[in-house]
């Protein structure tokens, strides 16, 4: 078996397709081919583990990964950046558990009763993860639904462990060995100072599809991937592997530079307008949807008394879908503005000298909304906070909107909530938000392959 998967690996290898084809063919192709002697024989944890090993070996050549990225990168269904790939021990973990369950719950009372044992190597045991992952579930049951933060009252709704049918135990069993092995890499990642530093943001998780992998280049993946778990070519990581003596920057000469200094916090580069370069792609981005959005016709919204309408026991409430309507559904016709080419001039509401990257206004309904893409959400609120309060006081109905896109290509809560606020929801906020992940995520990505270019200008080519 070993040298079967070894030879398949390297037939994939040798096929001469792009490295995200061979990655698609091992997970559809070779995986569920693995899967079933892995699950038929009694083979050890450790022989799985030492063929997961060479198996990654070739991912990560065909990612475009150095040999020291962790295998968290390439599997981890928790982490910042999630790809469509399977850890080969936790499959067998799974598959192994669903044969013990299978062998016991039988409806054959000759294989119930005949006592088959699931060998699995004295590292770990099916039989006793699969007892652990169902005193687990009980457990949860006695506790029933519990609710977090804001939630209210039914908001969770969890599928409990009594009154299901054998088939979604089985499932449930399943779900949480998986939980189970999440929580264990999770609990390695932590401890990774440079790899693991992903822990520690505050960001919503990107999740990439097969599609999304055949859309970009491979230097796109392969500069995201390491971007995202720090094993770029950074100086510092060239002085850390021993290739150069000192790990300065080629533009500032700054000391001890990091792979974040050159995306997004070298005042050379500041200066020079590449931050300014990568912040207008985003923006541009961004006001093409709301251009769309403001033009969109939309009806006015009502304001009429709502009422609460209590069921009988016993009856069947009826479910009333209300109609989406934005912030902008209030106003007939809007006006925009946006920070791009020219400077911005704040409309005729009040005098100010700030100048917010859009500004969206109506002079019918006297309401103005604007929102800045910058880095830090309290400082621009902060910012911004007296030039709302000026327009409030002139009689305008005004929202501020501070939004942040990282540099690597995650966005914030906060534009998800902005485009929720305006009336963009469902697929469409997907397809937008993620417009705006890859405008940066590409700048960042040209920027990084630009960092030596002392005389850096943007040409016609970037814009």
């Amino acid at each position: 078996m070993q040298k079967q998967a070894t030879e398949w690996m390297r037939k994939i290898d040798k096929s001469g397709l792009p490295g995200m084809f061979k990655a698609w063919i091992f997970q559809h192709g070779l995986l569920p081919r693995l899967m079933w002697p892995l699950m038929l024989y009694e083979v050890p944890l450790t022989t799985v583990e030492g063929l997961e090993r060479s198996i990654s070996s070739y991912l990560r050549r065909w990612f475009g990964v150095p040999p020291s990225f962790s295998n968290i990168g390439l599997y981890s269904r928790t982490s910042a950046l999630q790809l469509p790939l399977s850890l080969v021990v936790e499959e067998f973990k799974v598959t192994k558990a669903r044969l013990v369950m299978t062998l016991r719950d039988s409806k054959d009372a000759k294989i119930r009763q005949a006592g088959i044992q699931t060998r699995t190597g004295r590292k770990w045991s099916a039989s006793q993860s699969v007892e652990q992952a169902e005193g687990v579930l009980k457990h949860r049951y006695i506790i029933g639904a519990t609710c977090s933060g804001r939630q209210g009252l039914g908001t969770t709704h969890l599928q409990m462990w009594e009154g299901t049918d054998d088939k979604k135990k089985r499932s449930m069993v399943q779900g949480e060995i998986r939980r189970e092995e999440e929580g264990a890499t999770k609990a390695r990642a932590v401890e990774m100072r440079s790899q693991g530093a992903w822990t520690r943001w505050k960001l919503l998780e990107r999740k990439l599809t097969w599609t999304d992998l055949w859309r970009y280049e491979p230097l796109r993946i392969q500069s995201l991937l390491r971007s995202v778990y720090d094993t770029l070519p950074s100086p510092a990581n060239l002085h850390q592997w021993g290739l150069v003596e000192e790990p300065k920057c080629q533009l500032c000469q700054e000391r001890g530079t990091k792979s974040h200094h050159i995306l997004s916090a070298c005042k050379t580069a500041l200066t020079q307008g590449r931050y300014r370069w990568r912040h207008d792609k985003v923006l541009r981005e961004m006001a093409e949807v709301l251009e769309v959005e403001r033009k969109r016709k939309s009806p006015p919204r009502k304001h009429k008394p709502s009422f609460i309408r209590f069921v009988k026991a016993g009856d069947k409430g009826t479910r009333t879908t209300p109609g989406i309507t934005g912030i902008l559904g209030g106003a007939e016709t809007c006006e925009m503005r946006v920070d791009l080419g020219e400077k911005l001039v704040f409309p005729d509401v009040v005098q100010t000298t700030l100048r917010p990257d859009v500004v969206i206004w109506s002079a019918e309904s006297r309401q103005i909304w604007e929102e800045r893409c910058d880095q830090a959400n309290e400082r621009k609120r902060a910012k911004y906070v007296d030039l709302m309060e000026q327009c409030m006081e002139r009689g305008w109905c005004t929202w501020l909107f501070p939004v942040e896109v990282g540099c690597r290509g995650f966005p914030a809560r906060s534009v998800w909530k902005m485009f929720q606020a305006l009336g963009v929801v469902g697929r469409t906020r997907k397809m937008v938000v993620r417009r705006l992940a890859e405008a940066a995520e590409r700048a960042s990505c040209w920027l990084w392959s630009r960092r030596e270019e002392k005389d850096w200008k943007p040409s016609i080519d970037r814009q």
